[in-house]
């Protein structure tokens, strides 16, 4: 077998992030013209062009694009597999900040709960918690985010992910609503104002898809960024709201609601937490997955 040299790897993993041969060569601590060369050795290798002049930038090729995703994992599986093994983590000792990516719905149910456990055995951990603008996981391959959680599958087919927690949707309304007046069939709950929470501002979800297959159309009154804020408002107007039903537990008996089936089927929700495998091997990433996945378990129970 051909010896492989594993230092191409890792500048056409810079070289497809950067789509620069000046940015990578600087990454790498090589010379632009160090670079070039390792490109054109890159291209004899793969027999591709990998990256191709486009005005003043690179503009990757259809193979490069394709193999990007494995590329970056192969390098970093390579760096975990050849950096020092550290059998003696203590997490009493770590200090060390995380970014855990997360909806409002989630931080209400489990954000206390994790910040708990975590700094009980690593009083040192600084935990950030942020927002979920949009399904993107370029800020869990370059590193921005330590963790994601959500209810959808991983961002990425590089991506790692293990379930937490199942959910499923209900409905939500004061407890006064004329809803509840008479049995609650499709044609009743659609009739009524209805309160939307979708980051994306959506208008449409699982619950309008089955509606439509009846001839049924929901008269959506407001869209709202999270489930808290969809809780509030069916809890102070005549609006019907559609959220988890973990959040029902937490928020809606404080809120003067009362929850009921929905009259259509909808998809289960399945929580996983999410992160990029080159984070695998990290004691102290491994510690702190591994403790947010058991304590939020743990809390759904």
């Amino acid at each position: 077998m051909p010896p492989v040299d594993l230092n191409l790897l890792i500048a056409l993993d810079a070289l497809l992030t950067e789509r620069s041969v000046t940015i990578a060569a600087r990454r790498l601590g090589l010379s632009a013209s160090a670079m070039s060369r390792t490109l054109a050795r890159l291209r004899v290798a793969t027999g591709d062009p990998l990256l191709v002049q486009a005005g003043r930038s690179l503009v990757p090729t259809p193979y490069a694009e394709a193999i990007a995703a494995r590329v970056h994992t192969l390098t970093g599986d390579t760096r975990a597999v050849l950096s020092p093994a550290q059998q003696d983590f203590d997490p009493a000792t770590l200090c060390r900040g995380f970014t855990i990516r997360a909806n409002e719905g989630f931080l209400t149910l489990f954000a206390a709960s994790l910040v708990a456990a975590l700094t009980n055995e690593a009083p040192h951990v600084r935990l950030r918690f942020t927002p979920k603008p949009a399904k993107d996981a370029e800020p869990l391959r370059d590193g921005r985010i330590d963790l994601e959680i959500g209810t959808t599958g991983a961002s990425a087919p590089e991506m790692r992910s293990r379930l937490i927690a199942r959910d499923q949707f209900v409905g939500v309304a004061s407890a006064g609503h004329p809803l509840f007046d008479a049995p609650i069939t499709p044609e009743r709950y659609a009739a009524f104002g209805h309160v939307v929470a979708s980051r994306r501002g959506s208008v449409t979800g699982p619950v309008d898809h089955a509606l439509h297959a009846l001839g049924l159309t929901r008269q959506v009154v407001a869209v709202v960024p999270g489930f808290p804020d969809a809780i509030t408002i069916a809890a102070r107007t005549d609006l019907i709201a559609l959220v988890p039903q973990s959040l029902v537990a937490a928020l809606a008996p404080d809120a003067g609601l009362r929850s009921f089936a929905l009259p259509v089927a909808t998809p289960e929700l399945a929580i996983s937490v999410m992160w990029h495998p080159r984070l695998d091997a990290d004691p102290a990433h491994r510690w702190m997955r591994g403790t947010v996945i058991e304590t939020c378990r743990r809390a759904a129970r």
